[in-house]
């Protein structure tokens, strides 16, 4: 099955360390030596599938460092890429002809593709580098899970758990992780982020203290890893239903979490929280539509449509109107979530825990509540009534806080408001070297599209707070 002309399967090469990187694991043929491979289901997650190739295949378990990069020029038709990893354990007969080759046995020539050798020696000096400071790229050092497991293993003892050896890696990177670990009791996650996500860290300990029924209990933390050890969420992940009840309970669970963080907004900004109040946003459209206007004059098809400076000028105007009533409605600011996925929501018959926090803000809680009902729509399709049921249960809390009336003409608001804080949260629209890529340019005029699409429902419904 081909999608958009690319296969549904991808192929990697994977450069397998022995544990003191003096040998490597390789394919021998008539032609040389080269590394072996495996192929993968693409758009899945690649070191999690990865590591469940080579343990079916090679009967052996590796720890993925980090993905090699490209080397200049990117040949187009190469139909390979590269993973460097570390020998962990055999424990079983492998399909595939493997031998390990001391390094010091290999030359350029001895590969059946002479550039694999300048590959393998770039791993070895990203590995193995004595100048390395070990809060840049924790994870390259050949060593790191050898510390990592012995921390857990030390971190969980003293709740009486043991570590019993089997462990699944989802995520690697010279400065991101995310493993589970198997004890002889509950599991166990560990976590770590790197730029542009390092917020997430501290945000995450903040909210173990200041709202922890909302949040995984965590364990113990690596600052120097700028990581942190958790107890396995155990319920029901809402990315993977469709329930009507667990959505409500979910939308109501957002709703208390929120009225709750409304004394801790100066303590979340200071932990890393996007600052995306009222003001701040007004701030931002002038600078916003200026960049928009030059990306709309580099879009080179139509359709999709081009919006001119006159589109974009009244556009503006009706952002500005927009905040305007939202700042006069009296709702207070509070924790949010620019990205809220439902994958990493986990319902369990009392609470709701959320698990990923890199794009928390702090600002108006309906922008939050919209992007997960944007996830429901797509999920449900149009089923006004699942739909009714969510938006009442979010509701529900908010309206103990703040009028009825003032509610529902916030949320005849958030629609249009909630897109254009999505698009200058995150801040692409600032860096030009992203803009530079015509996918970020083409996903943020897209945005742009969808904000004028709301700003005029929201003119031709004239809706009260616009009376």
């Amino acid at each position: 099955m081909e999608v958009s002309g690319q296969s549904d399967r991808e192929t990697y090469r994977v450069i397998v360390l022995g544990k003191n990187g003096t040998e490597v694991l390789l394919t021998r043929s008539g032609a040389g030596l080269c590394f072996p491979q495996v192929t993968i289901p693409r758009w899945q997650r690649v070191i999690e599938n990865i590591a469940i190739a080579i343990r079916k295949e090679w009967g052996a378990e590796v720890i993925c460092l980090f993905e090699l990069p490209a080397e200049p020029p990117v040949d187009a038709q190469n139909k390979f890429q590269y993973v460097v990893a570390k020998h962990w354990r055999g424990f079983g007969e492998s399909v595939v002809s493997l031998r390990w080759i001391s390094i010091d046995d290999l030359r350029e020539d001895s590969f059946v593709e002479p550039p694999d050798y300048s590959r393998l020696q770039r791993s070895l000096a990203r590995c193995t580098a004595l100048v390395r400071d070990p809060s840049e790229e924790p994870f390259t050092d050949l060593s790191w899970f050898d510390d990592l497991c012995e921390w857990v293993g030390g971190a969980i003892a003293s709740r009486g758990l043991y570590l019993n050896g089997n462990f699944r890696q989802l995520n690697a990177s010279p400065c991101f992780s995310l493993i589970r670990f198997e004890t002889d009791g509950p599991a166990v996650w560990f976590k770590a982020v790197g730029e542009p996500n390092e917020r997430e860290c501290p945000i995450t300990l903040a909210l173990t203290r200041l709202l922890p029924n909302y949040i995984p209990r965590i364990l113990a933390a690596r600052p120097d890893w700028n990581g942190w050890l958790m107890s396995e969420a155990e319920g029901i992940n809402l990315g993977e239903t469709t329930d009507r009840s667990l959505w409500e309970a979910a939308a109501a669970a957002l709703a208390n979490l929120q009225v709750e963080s409304i004394h801790s907004q100066g303590e979340l900004v200071d932990c890393g929280a996007h600052s995306l109040n009222i003001e701040t946003l007004r701030n931002l459209i002038s600078p916003f539509m200026d960049v928009t206007a030059q990306m709309m004059k580099k879009q080179s098809k139509v359709p999709p449509a081009i919006l001119g400076a006159k589109e974009l000028g009244l556009l503006g105007e009706r952002l500005q109107d927009a905040l305007s009533l939202l700042g006069n409605l009296g709702i207070p600011n509070t924790l949010g979530h620019l990205d809220l996925n439902p994958g990493n929501l986990i319902v369990l018959e009392s609470r709701c825990l959320f698990l990923d926090w890199a794009e928390a803000y702090v600002g108006h809680p309906f922008f939050t509540f919209q992007y997960l009902l944007e996830h429901l729509r797509r999920m449900c399709g149009a089923d006004s009534l699942s739909e009714e049921g969510v938006i009442a249960a979010y509701l529900a809390p908010w309206e103990r806080v703040v009028s009825r009336n003032c509610v529902a003409e916030a949320m005849a608001l958030a629609p249009l408001l909630a897109v254009f804080a999505y698009a200058v949260g995150a801040g692409a629209w600032m860096q030009p070297e992203r803009l530079s890529d015509p996918k970020v340019a083409g996903y943020l005029r897209s945005l742009v599209r969808r904000m004028n699409r709301e700003a005029n429902k929201l003119s031709e419904l004239r809706s009260p707070c616009l009376s």
